[in-house]
């Protein structure tokens, strides 16, 4: 009986963690973006260097999805550092493409989130995509490198394909 009890309590365990595991809904970037809403493209480098006048953030009052706001999500992107303590990362913009913000211009604000996570991402591993878990509020934010239209609280922050 006594063991029977034991599994059981083994049982439950792993059943509460993989629920608190699904509380996360995985989305795409395109779930930020209203229906109706393109976006403008993403060019390169190359272009900006040879058309300087356009490296300034584009469709600074982009839309919005409001259904978004308080739901718990997890999305895939990259880090751009805007706070640090210790050697990790606490606060930084994630946004859906490598060099973002830094060698070209950020994307509409319906694709950067300001995200905080007060645990820290160790620095050395912010280079590289990360999954980013939490709850996302629905509240446009003017920084000195980018206009956001979402903000997260980040519950984790991992390693991408870990």
């Amino acid at each position: 009986m006594k063991s029977w009890l034991a599994s059981l309590a083994v049982v439950a365990l792993f059943s509460v963690g993989a629920a608190s595991a699904s509380d996360y809904r995985e989305i795409e970037w395109k779930n930020l973006i209203p229906e109706g809403y393109t976006p403008p493209p993403v060019r390169s480098q190359a272009y900006y260097d040879m058309n300087p006048e356009a490296m300034g953030q584009p469709e600074i009052n982009a839309p919005v999805v409001e259904a978004l706001d308080g739901q718990k999500i997890r999305i895939p992107g990259f880090v751009v550092q805007l706070q640090a303590e210790d050697s990790k990362v606490t606060e930084f913009l994630l946004v859906p493409y490598e060099g973002a913000c830094i060698h070209v211009p950020p994307p509409p604000p319906n694709q950067v989130l300001l995200v905080r996570f007060p645990e820290g991402y160790p620095i050395r591993q912010a280079f590289n995509p990360v999954w980013v878990e939490g709850t996302v509020t629905v509240e446009r934010a003017d920084g000195e490198l980018a206009v956001v239209g979402y903000q997260l609280d980040a519950a984790t922050v991992t390693p991408y394909g870990g």
